[in-house]
């Protein structure tokens, strides 16, 4: 079988000839280690500071030129987040850089202090003296919106590299996707405005779908050899314990969103993923309702992991994950095979399966264990 025909099987809860490997993203240490080069392929300071510093032509090029390497030399992945990694804001891109006000810190005109996190090597707003500000009400978000064409130099690298990958590749692409669990100001401001404001948050979510139904009539397919499968939606609906809001608010202001979503990416012929981290078990009857296809970003700490999801959705939600990402970055070789073999052992049966990462492979995974991660796959996946 094609890599895109062993993740459609296993999609329809077929067993393939071998269970698919899919990649969510690959930050750019490990990437950098089996490019041996550095990388922009997500680095995600490093991209952000280039960005302020007008230098998004850079990263660009980076991307044309390493992406279809990586994925050459990595080319047992049988399913490639394309979009994660593949559209880039449009030319001339330049968004005003902060101050640098200290080693590591940042702090931009409003007062926003900005901080880079060695443990995740990203930029992230650490103190907002704005964040309370604003005053959201219904006739800031028109049923009727505006709506442009897209500015298409955002598939410049898209373009360059779909050709250039391995063929029959299962690709994850670009489509207009409405925010699914919309928070208005951010996870703080916005679960504040869901429970004094929910009136707001649903015209603000009606609001994003009537944009993103207008955006959807203007998009056009792009005029590139190799089309694309699946689309993904990344919203984090729950955290280690449980969901942020109530089953019941959930299905209220968020639901119609997500089934918005995928009806559709299903019209438009392609496959629908949701991503979301955290304990989604509260809402997982609503996640079945809506009609996904595949569930990523199983978190073990939370009780997910892929023999539930295809036990709880009986066989009809497919389940991507299996290897704990902190055994990647902090475990040994040995609980990193460990994983592999439990969730072969436990979720292989009767497809709607996917190897993965239960999240990324993220920033400060030891290479060691992503090799052994690939090693134990490659023995265990045949059917």
């Amino acid at each position: 079988m094609t890599s895109r025909e062993r993740v459609k099987a296993a999609l329809r809860f077929e067993e393939p000839d071998k269970v698919p490997l899919a990649c969510y993203a690959i930050d750019c240490d490990t990437v950098s280690r089996v490019l041996g080069r550095k990388t922009y392929i997500r680095d995600k300071a490093g991209q952000r500071i280039a960005y302020w510093e007008g230098r998004r032509d850079e990263i660009v090029q980076s991307l044309i030129e390493d992406i279809p390497e990586l994925f050459q030399k990595l080319d047992i992945y049988d399913c490639i987040h394309l979009r994660k990694i593949a559209i880039v804001p449009p030319r001339g891109y330049h968004p005003s850089a902060p101050k640098k006000t200290g080693d590591g810190l940042w702090e931009d005109e409003a007062g926003r202090v900005y901080k880079y996190s060695s443990v995740t090597n990203e930029i992230m707003m650490v103190d907002d003296p704005t964040l309370w500000e604003r005053e959201y009400r219904l006739e800031d978000f028109p049923l009727d919106p505006e709506v442009g064409p897209e500015d298409e130099s955002i598939y410049e690298v898209w373009d360059a590299v779909i050709d250039r990958l391995p063929p029959d590749r299962y690709i994850i692409g670009h489509y207009p996707m409405a925010a699914e669990q919309l928070l208005l100001g951010g996870y703080e401001r916005g679960l504040v405005e869901v429970a004094m404001n929910p009136d707001v948050v649903e015209r603000a979510c009606a609001s994003g779908r009537a944009r993103v139904a207008k955006q959807r009539a203007l998009w056009k397919r792009r005029p590139t050899a190799s089309a694309f499968d699946a689309v993904m939606n990344e919203n984090d609906f729950g955290h280690t314990t449980g969901t942020f809001v109530s089953p019941e608010t959930f299905r209220r202001l968020f639901l119609p969103n997500l089934k918005f979503n995928v009806d559709g990416v299903h019209e438009a012929g392609f496959d629908f993923i949701q991503h979301s981290c955290g304990n989604n078990q509260p809402i997982f009857d609503q996640l079945v309702e809506a009609d996904i296809d595949c569930l990523q970003s199983l978190q073990p700490q939370a009780g997910m992991n892929p023999a539930m999801v295809k036990e709880r959705s009986n066989n009809t939600i497919a389940a991507w994950g299996g290897v704990d990402v902190a055994s990647l970055v902090a475990g040994t070789m040995e609980d990193v095979r460990r994983d592999v073999r439990t969730a072969m052992e436990t979720a292989k049966r009767g497809g709607g399966f996917l190897l993965g990462s239960s999240h990324s492979i993220a920033w400060g995974t030891n290479y060691d264990n992503f090799m052994a991660m690939l090693d134990e796959f490659e023995k265990t996946r045949d059917y």
